[in-house]
């Protein structure tokens, strides 16, 4: 497995993991715009602000998506996702391991950070499963319901 720069067809793969606008919201956050299309998902994900990989398998099937950048001075994961053909098969374990490593080393910090919606006990699960625990936000967190978690 490898993290690479996403390309069209990966982004346009994902576009097709969401079959409604609360599964968007609850990966995306507030602020993506629904309906999407291909220029506005794009545009949504940021890929020219913020740090964005796909984890492909070495036969290059599109494994998962992620995004990392520095928030509290710490490296902020963000927008993880499994192709839903690969969940439960240690994928995200894979890809939080490989954007964590990246991203301290690139961002210089020891810490990283990430939000989480209280409902999604599958991904809380994992995050704890890596290594995050529940933490205070030092500012009101933009949705309702979200936890947020840190690993040192």
């Amino acid at each position: 497995m490898q993290l690479i720069q996403p390309l069209d067809n990966h982004l346009l793969e994902m576009m097709s993991w969401f079959c409604c606008e609360q599964e968007l919201t609850d990966w995306s956050g507030p602020n993506f715009r629904y309906p999407f299309n291909a220029m506005t998902f794009v545009e949504d994900l940021k890929l020219n602000m913020l740090s964005s990989f796909a984890l492909v398998s070495n036969e290059s099937e599109f494994l998962a998506f992620g995004q990392f950048y520095q928030r509290l001075n710490k490296c902020h994961l963000a927008r993880l996702i499994v192709n839903p053909k690969y969940r439960g098969k240690g994928i995200a374990s894979e890809l939080m391991n490989r954007l964590y490593r990246l991203g301290i080393v690139e961002l210089k910090v020891k810490e990283s950070s990430l939000f989480v919606l209280a409902h999604n006990y599958s991904a809380i699960k994992a995050y704890e499963k890596f290594g995050f625990v529940l933490a205070s936000y030092p500012e009101q967190i933009p949705l309702d319901n979200c936890l947020y978690m840190v690993k040192s």
